[in-house]
């Protein structure tokens, strides 16, 4: 299901900005980002490292760290704007309602703590039920994501398991309670190509059963094809461009999309990969208006003064860029 903006969305960010505080200067991470999840839908966040993808996602938890600073917009979730909750609501919705895989599998776990105790904290938290029913719960959520052996995993610790079986401990762990809204930063970059392919096979079976939403963060425009209805392309804090999986493929407007696809090795292909000119600008200092300007290759009069709009150029796709239009921010 697509999100529309009318109001039908599960979550709707409108208008974010945050800003880091640090000792060379306020870092300009997230400036003016609009987004909306469909209840069911999986929207794919693309863009390269450094694009505000991650500080998107954890502001929606406010799980930012002290030096940020939320400046300006509203986080929609289910008709409550999260940024107005006060703390002891959000812990409520903490894996609840949303829920987060991270990047680094083992860095999202205790290192001194049984992975089982981990994954039963969430019911024992959320639910009332017993130790004893909390532990059954996981068990039976550990041979669901395919763990060998549950017993002897529950009682291991995040050093005894590979890299395959600690992001499986991670996913029971976001998923156990059935979330509304599920934030996955990169979940398969640390494994190898293998076990990858296992764990989106698997995350996709558990995610279509659950019919929950998910934001999918990545910088991989191949695996975003893979399991996103919509895609959502960033670049250097901003939203440039939106449409639905197969448009993004098949016409991409903004320039930095088309360099993202360019990007993609084809197979049997043995020339020369493209590789897009210059890097996302520091954000304490980004360009003054199209932050892609600098390293775009159509880029004319308007592009380095004003701040384009994201705007819809075809039905349900939009695309900040003067190359289809006039406005500015």
């Amino acid at each position: 299901m697509s999100g529309n903006g009318n109001g039908d969305n599960l979550l709707e960010i409108r208008d974010l900005y945050v800003r880091f505080h640090t000792l060379r200067g306020i870092v300009k991470a997230i400036d003016g980002v609009n987004l909306e999840v469909g209840y069911g839908e999986v929207l794919g966040l693309v863009g390269e490292t450094g694009s505000g993808k991650t500080v998107t996602g954890l502001s929606i938890l406010r799980l930012l760290e002290q030096n940020a600073e939320i400046t300006g917009g509203e986080i929609i979730f289910q008709g409550r704007d999260l940024l107005k909750l006060p703390l002891k609501e959000i812990l409520k919705i903490r894996g609840r309602d949303i829920s987060m895989i991270f990047q680094e599998p083992k860095a999202a776990l205790n290192p001194v703590m049984q992975v089982g105790d981990q994954v039963a904290e969430s019911f024992l938290v959320h639910e009332e039920i017993s130790k004893k029913e909390a532990k059954e719960r996981v068990l039976e959520i550990f041979r669901r994501v395919g763990l060998p052996d549950p017993e002897r995993v529950y009682k291991s610790y995040p050093h005894e398991l590979s890299g395959g079986m600690a992001q499986r401990v991670v996913i029971s762990m976001a998923l156990a309670l059935k979330p509304k809204l599920l934030i996955a930063d990169e979940p398969t970059s640390a494994l190898d190509v293998t076990i990858q392919a296992q764990i989106m096979d698997l995350f996709r079976e558990l995610i279509n059963e659950m019919g929950t939403s998910v934001i999918y963060i990545t910088h991989d425009m191949a695996l975003a094809a893979e399991i996103s209805d919509r895609i959502a392309v960033m670049y250097a804090g901003r939203i440039v461009e939106v449409a639905d999986t197969e448009t993004i493929f098949e016409n991409p407007l903004h320039p930095y999309t088309q360099g993202l696809l360019k990007s993609i090795p084809k197979p049997g292909y043995r020339g020369k990969l493209f590789s897009m000119e210059g890097e996302i600008p520091p954000l304490i200092n980004p360009p003054p208006g199209c932050r892609f300007h600098p390293r775009c290759p159509k880029r004319f009069d308007p592009c380095d003064k004003e701040v384009p709009k994201l705007m819809e150029v075809e039905p349900e796709h939009k695309v900040a860029c003067f190359l289809f239009g006039g406005e500015s921010k």
